[in-house]
């Protein structure tokens, strides 16, 4: 049912284009027809909206990797620097959020690790959609914010680092064996609100894989079963994730950026002081917009990553901001 979905949103989106271009062109041809500059006007200006729905449509197109088409989660880790790091991953988590929401995406909330003072020290999100992995997969790395520091009483300028990490909710087509002789279990008690219940039972599981290292944390539900299901089917897409960057040229890179979450490593720059900047330094997309961006309108960031992976363009060297 979610590839007929898929396939129907598809077709019915060509059919839309093309009855809305020959639209636009009956509109101008009737514009000369009676010399009428504004409706004239107004169709070309349809006409340049209809190109960026054709642009991203095809962009979407090219979505045709194995995992692309299924839901993903999604992993907001702070860096080293305590509560200046922890609140720029909430920020981060909030921009992402923003992003599904705005695409008619559904957010469900698997984990969170609060800071001591503000923030999040980690956060773990599912995100439901079509193409949700296809698109959020060109976020994973580090992202690096400068501002003026609003817990620095001195309003000092820092630089704070936070890592993402994407990996697909792996659905029944595709099977994963995993040894549970290779899988550590831990409960503990859930964090956050969630009054007495969550205070007093060990609700929360996490699931180590030894061989690989890969632990997941899932304390979404009141039910340590229910969260134990939710956590071996997270297990599960970790380590096909795995297994997919391990298929992908790029693998080594990808890897290497998420190992230190710190400077050298950094995917984007989201600058708010002295100046307003946000550069993405794989493809030289840049903006000043930060509210916009940070508001989730991160869809030319996505396009740029996605066009330089199917064509194999690249910009060269992009120097990162200041």
């Amino acid at each position: 049912m979610q590839e007929r979905t898929s396939l129907e949103d598809s077709l019915a989106g060509i059919g839309k284009v093309e009855r809305e271009l020959e639209d636009q062109i009956g509109m101008i041809e009737l514009g000369e027809a009676e010399n009428d500059e504004a409706v004239i006007d107004e169709s070309e200006n349809a006409l340049k909206a209809l190109k960026k729905e054709v642009d991203r449509r095809e962009l979407e197109a090219l979505l045709s990797g194995e995992a692309d088409r299924f839901d993903t989660y999604l992993e907001v880790h702070a860096g080293a620097g305590g509560t200046e790091s922890q609140d720029w991953a909430a920020m981060l988590l909030r921009m992402y959020t923003r992003w599904a929401e705005k695409r008619g995406f559904k957010v469900e909330y698997l984990e969170e690790t609060p800071g001591e003072e503000a923030g999040i020290k980690s956060a773990t999100v599912q995100v439901s959609g079509h193409n949700a992995y296809g698109w959020l997969k060109t976020e994973a790395g580090v992202h690096r914010l400068v501002r003026i520091s609003p817990f620095d009483s001195n309003a000092r300028r820092h630089t704070s680092f936070s890592s993402v990490a994407i990996f697909p909710v792996v659905d029944d087509s595709i099977k994963i064996d995993i040894k549970e002789s290779d899988v550590r279990t831990d409960t503990m008690r859930s964090g956050g609100a969630g009054g007495q219940h969550v205070n007093k039972t060990e609700s929360a599981v996490r699931l180590t894989h030894v061989p690989t290292g890969v632990a997941v944390v899932c304390q979404a539900g009141r039910s340590q079963h229910k969260n134990r299901a939710q956590a071996w089917d997270m297990l599960r897409a970790r380590l096909y994730e795995i297994e997919l960057k391990r298929r992908e040229e790029q693998a080594a890179a990808d890897q290497a950026a998420k190992t230190d979450i710190g400077w050298g490593h950094q995917i984007r720059s989201y600058v708010l002081q002295p100046y307003q900047m946000v550069k993405d330094l794989r493809t030289g997309v840049q903006t000043s917009d930060t509210s916009g961006v940070l508001d989730g309108n991160l869809d030319d960031f996505m396009a740029a990553t996605l066009a330089q992976r199917a064509f194999g363009t690249t910009p060269g060297a992009v120097e990162d901001v200041e």
